[in-house]
């Protein structure tokens, strides 16, 4: 089928794509190529693309753009799905320039799920949560069934209010609509405000990295390859309500294995061969102690099976930013 991928020059968004093509659907991809973090890495994401075979398409434009993405899925009525990756991320970013969050994440979902609600053969539209949704909860695992009221970023507000959208749109046009939590993603051709970006980088040039809440930390890290297989899962099971339902549904993407900081350093160390000089800090604004997921529903209803842990995908990492940068 043609599925639209919007964030096309993203890491989640230019890997999804690659087992797009490799299973031979047509894609078409669209972003915006902000400066929000280096453009010559999404560039490159966005040439290995057009570089290999498979029927894609790109098309440079904002989402928010209430003309322009209606008039791309318009000149192609083919398209069926469309997984929805586009967004402001980041947390930290997001106490610095809060409209980009608005403008880009909810205003830019609105305009996705408009577009897509008019194509004539449309199926079904996947798109981006965050585990950042959860916020302060303490119980640990984080549930899809755990109430998620109380975000401590605007980042995570604006997830949040993806998913509060998108329930609306499925019980009023009966659109379906699949929404994932991802968890810290990482892995290669990752995003260099990351975590596994900015540890490499620092300790191969000999600078210090900043350690939060005094490494006081868990992440439940998920690898690239694993978070594709679940997105491809969830856009294959069009999710079915019969009425009154609505046919929505969130699972979380998580590798299920929650990981301390100084563990997640300590495997970067050793994959980059040097110890890294650690500047420990309190606990930024927004952030958040611990992540953990509940995949139980995502294991069942997806067949969602995360495989990769960090000793071997940090390593993986490594090996990419070093052929990447070339150092």
């Amino acid at each position: 089928m043609a599925v639209l991928v919007t964030g096309a020059a993203g890491f989640i968004g230019s890997t999804l794509i690659h087992a797009l093509l490799n299973r031979g659907e047509r894609v078409v991809g669209v972003d915006n190529l902000n400066d929000y973090y280096d453009v010559n890495l999404k560039k490159a994401r966005l040439k290995r693309l057009e570089d290999r075979k498979g029927d894609f398409s790109f098309c440079k434009l904002d989402i928010s753009d209430r003309e322009a993405l209606p008039a791309l899925c318009e000149a192609n009525p083919d398209i069926e799905g469309a997984v929805h990756l586009a967004a402001q991320a980041g947390v930290r970013y997001s106490l610095t320039n809060p409209f980009a969050y608005i403008e880009a994440n909810s205003m830019g979902h609105l305009v996705v799920m408009e577009a897509c609600r008019r194509l004539p053969n449309f199926k079904h539209l996947v798109y981006a949560s965050s585990s950042s949704v959860y916020g302060g909860n303490t119980k640990m695992p984080f549930s899809v069934e755990d109430p998620v009221d109380n975000p401590v970023s605007l980042y995570a507000a604006t997830k949040r209010s993806c998913e509060l959208m998108s329930d609306c749109y499925a019980h009023l046009y009966r659109m379906p609509m699949t929404g994932l939590r991802f968890f810290t993603v990482y892995g290669p051709w990752g995003r260099p405000d990351m975590a596994a970006y900015l540890f490499t980088k620092a300790i191969l040039e000999g600078k210090p990295i900043d350690v939060f809440n005094n490494g006081e930390m868990r992440r439940d890290f998920t690898y690239i390859d694993d978070i594709v297989s679940g997105v491809i899962a969830a856009l294959d099971r069009v999710p079915a309500a019969p009425a009154p339902g609505r046919p929505h549904k969130v699972y979380n993407l998580g590798n299920n294995n929650t990981e301390t900081l100084m563990d997640y350093i300590s495997v970067i160390e050793e994959a980059c061969g040097r110890e890294a000089i650690k500047n420990f800090r309190e606990m930024q604004p927004g952030d958040v102690k611990e992540t953990y997921a509940d995949i139980d529903i995502s294991q069942r209803e997806l067949g969602f099976e995360p495989k990769v842990k960090i000793r071997e995908g940090l390593p993986k990492f490594v090996q990419w930013y070093r052929d990447y940068h070339k150092v």
